[in-house]
């Protein structure tokens, strides 16, 4: 019986939860966080966990969508609203997300495939330059 990734999300968020932060399974070990944003077009509330590398006190994740030939929902969500909370072990942050560019983005990309190989591979499967997004904490008074 396979899940579907709504289900595997879901279980991966109640896990996060669970243990402040931590996953096991085939995401063990790997940094997570919780990206909560809104549908641009639905208006929807959403959740996705999320690889991520720091960087400099920003948080960076890619729209690799393992390799599929179109950007995930989130990335366009972003876009449209890059306003957005994350969670990083058991804090949550209020964050703006910028896409990198140029050599910044092939500098964080390729420090995300040396650390997780897949990531290599999923560039490898797609003909789209996999989006570098930003997350940068946004200054609380």
């Amino acid at each position: 019986m396979s899940t579907s990734p709504a289900d595997f999300n879901a279980q991966i968020i109640e896990e996060f939860h669970a243990n402040g932060g931590r996953v096991g399974g085939p995401l063990e070990g790997m940094p997570l966080l919780l990206l909560h944003h809104t549908g641009a077009r639905s208006g929807t509330s959403r959740t996705n966990p999320l690889a991520y590398q720091s960087d400099d006190g920003r948080y960076v994740v890619f729209a690799s969508k393992a390799g599929a030939p179109t950007n995930p929902d989130w990335y366009h969500n972003l876009k449209a609203k890059p306003e957005v909370t994350i969670e990083v072990g058991t804090d949550t942050i209020d964050v703006v997300a910028t896409e990198a560019t140029g050599g910044e983005r092939k500098r964080l990309y390729l420090a995300q495939a040396e650390r997780m190989p897949q990531f290599a591979e999923y560039a490898a499967k797609t003909t789209r330059a996999i989006p570098v997004i930003v997350l940068t904490p946004t200054e609380t008074g």
